[in-house]
């Protein structure tokens, strides 16, 4: 179990207790626990291995032993119980933005409110606003947070489906064969956020699977003619799968969506039997369109036009661009951050450590700005063939200025600006304060550009164009955040940015080694946007990197 999920099942148990109103000082430990092993550089594994647990700053007797538990069974005893005593509805209250466990224990203790839809209609009665503390905008803002985890459940990132599904379909082959299954529907399309894991098999092999997967002991949901669904506990969403008499046939249609069949109907009649499926893309005198654009969005358009691009694969990517190291918030030091990039390949590294307005990310102050330059000089004589490059994630203030003065700014190489701050803001608001922001001479990266967190919070509204028209005329490059929580910018936005002219940036913004392969979920997403390598900032090697940085 990685170190993140460990923080993760202690803050969990420190939230709980701090609803019940438990010991101040047991919550305080765990809580303690949690952040030293999140911002842990070496698994915590590894201590355990060499007997030093308790050799962490901020691990304890009690916590020592959570820890222990958590690694051996993934929860521990403490855990448990306040888990127990807690109505679950009361626990998913937690997961929403914004809602604290003091607000909770409110809810629960003094209102007598035990799930989130008493909670909900409390708001609609108008009850909350009525309590101290709270009020009217309150109250609209937790029932918009009811209603946006109401309409996600049922769903998880790309990121968490893919391993699962790979792991299903590898077990799967390994029974019936290889060419007797295929992944297929919203993973082989390669979409954001899935709903459901669908696999096609071959007929003949039914019983055979259908025996195996009983003894998984699965629940079944729904059987329809030779379609089998089931509820998977670890995924949140079924699994179903598809027994057909010839797999190769049934590609096309189970990973393409309808307006892409439309788009290629207006080509004329489609033939009702094919053997592969790049013969039905022969028919109509087209190249292959791969699974992750058959979004019908005008791909058919350009592949007829032989416009159809060659997509960006992850081994184009020779730079890691924004990433955060013990400096800031992030888990490794600036040199293992940067040898660990040298090792995967890349030949250079764009470190962005949080600016100073992210206090609560360790930014950096003017004086802790100049210990780094002089770490990444001194890195930059020391590591060969590989160069640091000095860059900042700085903060978009209210008002749309960048928080460090010209001064400061003038010192890095590069300037990723992003949002962290006051995300509630209708679209105008937005725009203004993004578009100061890319005006703003030191700027060549906009970060993450609506701040959202998939299936967690929405992103501040924003009229896309009108930004995308802002980075044209400013020469500024987007990112397109390859987080699988962020994946932001939205692939849909990658064709206007590509016809604007404007380059999009796939950066990993790792706050650890392990993160710096996130650029693959960017990859894949900017795949389905149709990037292409020559639109990528950091497909360019380190000479060319250097140019880019020095035209502006």
């Amino acid at each position: 179990m990685d170190n993140k999920k460990i923080a993760k099942l202690l803050k969990l148990a420190a939230d709980l207790m701090e609803v019940k109103g438990e010991n101040g000082f047991k919550i305080s430990a765990y809580q303690r626990a949690a952040r030293a092993i999140e911002t842990l550089g070496t698994p915590v594994e590894e201590y355990v291995r060499k007997g030093i647990l308790g050799e962490i700053q901020g691990i304890g007797g009690s916590t020592k032993k959570a820890v222990l538990q958590i690694l051996e069974k993934e929860t521990f005893d403490d855990l448990e119980i306040i888990q127990s005593e807690i109505p679950l509805g009361v626990q998913e209250m937690l997961k929403m933005k914004g809602i604290g466990p003091k607000k909770v224990q409110h809810f629960w203790i003094s209102m007598g409110i035990e799930s989130l839809g008493e909670l909900y209609y409390a708001c609609i009665e108008n009850r909350l606003a009525q309590e101290k503390g709270f009020g009217k905008k309150t109250q609209d803002n937790i029932q918009l947070s009811i209603e946006f985890l109401e309409s996600n459940k049922g769903k998880i990132h790309f990121a968490k489906a893919l391993p699962v599904a790979e792991m299903w379909e590898k077990e799967l082959q390994h029974l019936i064969g290889t060419e007797n299954v295929q992944i297929t529907g919203e993973i082989r399309r390669q979409c954001e956020i899935i709903t459901q894991v669908e696999f096609l098999v071959q007929n003949a092999k039914q019983a055979q699977v259908l025996a195996f997967v009983q003894q998984k002991n699965i629940e079944k949901e729904t059987i329809q003619d030779n379609i089998f669904c089931y509820k998977m506990a670890e995924w949140a969403i079924s699994m179903k799968l598809i027994f057909v008499e010839n797999v190769a046939t049934e590609l096309f249609h189970t990973s393409t969506t309808s307006e892409h069949i439309a788009e290629l109907q207006t080509l004329g009649e489609m033939p009702a039997h094919f053997s592969e499926e790049k013969d039905i893309y022969a028919h109509y005198q087209l190249p292959f369109i791969v699974p992750a654009m058959r979004e019908g969005r005008g791909e058919v358009t350009k592949a007829k036009a032989g416009n159809l691009p060659t997509l960006i694969e992850v081994a184009d990517i020779k730079g890691v661009i924004h990433a955060h190291s013990t400096y800031s918030d992030g888990a490794n030091s600036l040199k293992d951050m940067a040898l660990a990039c040298k090792k995967m390949g890349y030949e250079y590294l764009v470190i962005s450590d949080h600016s100073k307005a992210a206090f609560y990310a360790n930014g950096l102050s003017e004086g802790r700005i100049e210990v780094q330059h002089q770490e990444i000089d001194k890195l930059n004589a020391q590591i060969a063939d590989f160069h640091i490059f000095k860059s900042i994630e700085a903060d978009i203030l209210n008002d749309g200025s960048l928080d460090y003065e010209a001064e400061t700014l003038q010192t890095f190489d590069c300037i990723i600006a992003s949002v962290h701050s006051n995300l509630r803001m209708d679209t105008e608001k937005a725009n203004i304060r993004l578009i100061k922001a890319i005006e703003n001479p030191f700027t060549r990266i906009l970060g993450h550009p609506t701040g959202r967190l998939l299936l967690a919070r929405n992103g501040y509204p924003i009229d896309h164009e009108k930004i995308i028209d802002a980075c044209a005329a400013n020469n500024v490059v987007i990112e397109l955040n390859a987080n699988p929580h962020r994946l932001d910018l939205d692939w849909r936005w990658i064709d206007y940015a590509l016809a604007k002219n404007v380059m999009i940036a796939i950066d990993p913004d790792a706050h650890s080694i392990e993160g710096i392969n996130d650029i693959r979920w960017g990859v894949l997403a900017a795949q389905k946007g149709g990037l292409y390598k020559e639109m990528c900032l950091n497909h360019k090697r380190l000479g060319e990197f250097k140019q880019w940085l020095a035209a502006k």
